[in-house]
């Protein structure tokens, strides 16, 4: 990689984003810390997909995403009422490495490489204000930076900084997710079903991930995450066929989260503070892609700041991921009407897939070729 100018970053949050930006910077040549608001650099939450967009991102850094994931093999909708399989697409035609990865694992590859490039992680460091200079902790330590990067997520407080108290709103889905310990070839199914819908994938070690998602007109809990009861997660399941009931019937610790997003950012940067990630464009989970995304962001933004001028390349980033992620969010929310259709439409829909299954099953990803088969890295 060439070598950037020698600025200070701080990045602001350290999960997929905020690591990956900082290994990225620090593999460039910046001065890079990482802040972090909670005790340990580590997430407790469930599986996500590194489709080949992100695993592109993840080797370019230096890092093995076989080290932690499964590497996918198809993508299979189902209908819940009955349980049968619907089609069966085969991700190896997606355009590169495909994989189903325990979050806390890829969350660890990253520290990992981020410590081997230097960069210095600090915990319980929770940022209170935007200055001119840098950040104010709470407590009142100051830390300053040339730029500031907002990889703080969905309650960011750089975002806030940049665009005022625009609060994240509830979408009107509600997600349960869990790990149980069921066996299941490396293909994702999606259990769709009116209103609701569940994914299951594996993760290493003989572990099955489970995503449930119903509709729900509001969240009234304290927070936007909880613990939940899982007999709360079969009740609200409770019409599915019997082999699905069977993996939630094994569902022994689950968490539930309202789904809550922003509008894509209009304004990413002020020359000294920048979005990233969740914090810039929170996306519903129902095209795969956050951490993809993020992953995407931090090459870029490490790219683009290379340059002389750091507000040009802020510019720069901006212009060339927000058309992309506005694209995939769209995407995303198309999904979550698709996979909860009731009546005449689900009926037409699963014949259309079925259909699609049968005579042309390598359309169904071309329709994504946009999004697999794009390299930001190409650019070097």
């Amino acid at each position: 990689m060439a070598s950037a100018p020698r600025r200070e970053v701080l990045v602001v949050g350290g999960g997929i984003g905020g690591l990956a930006a900082a290994l990225a910077l620090a593999r460039r040549g910046a001065w890079v810390r990482v802040v972090e608001q909670a005790p340990a650099i580590s997430e407790v939450g469930a599986g996500l997909q590194i489709t080949p967009n992100g695993s592109r991102v993840l080797r370019a850094l230096g890092l093995s995403p076989e080290s932690v994931g499964v590497r996918a093999l198809a993508v299979e909708p189902r209908d819940a009422l009955t349980g049968r399989p619907i089609a069966r697409f085969d991700l190896r035609r997606a355009g590169g490495d495909y994989f189903f990865v325990h979050r806390a694992d890829l969350i660890d590859l990253l520290r990992q490489g981020a410590e081997a490039a230097g960069v210095p992680l600090r915990t319980e460091a929770r940022v209170t204000a935007i200055t001119p200079h840098g950040v104010e902790l709470d407590g009142g330590e100051h830390l300053s930076a040339d730029l500031v990067v907002g990889a703080d997520g969905l309650h960011s407080v750089v975002r806030r900084h940049l665009l005022g108290d625009d609060r994240p709103f509830f979408t009107g889905q509600v997600a349960w997710r869990a790990i149980v310990p069921v066996e299941q070839g490396p293909v994702a199914r999606i259990w769709m079903a009116p209103g609701k819908h569940v994914v299951t994938y594996p993760l290493k070690d003989g572990r099955l991930n489970v995503v449930a998602v119903r509709e729900e007109a509001q969240w009234a809990e304290e927070g936007w995450s909880h613990r939940d009861s899982p007999d709360a997660l079969r009740r609200a399941f409770g019409d599915v066929a019997l082999n699905l009931k069977a993996i939630l019937a094994r569902v022994t610790e689950v968490g539930r989260w309202g789904l809550f997003r922003h509008p894509v950012a209009d304004r990413w940067h002020d020359g000294r503070t920048v979005l990233l990630g969740d914090a810039a464009h929170p996306t519903l989970p129902f095209l795969a892609q956050g951490a993809n995304l993020a992953l995407e962001d931090a090459w870029v933004l490490a790219r683009e700041i290379l340059r002389d001028d750091l507000r040009e390349g802020l510019d720069r980033y901006q212009a060339e991921r927000r058309p992309r992620v506005s694209d995939a969010v769209g995407e995303a929310n198309a999904n979550a009407r698709n996979y909860h259709l009731k009546g005449a439409r689900r009926r037409a829909a699963h014949a259309g897939l079925w259909t699609l299954g049968f005579l042309a099953p390598g359309a169904f990803l071309r329709r994504y070729d946009w999004l697999y088969r794009f390299d930001v890295t190409a650019d070097g």
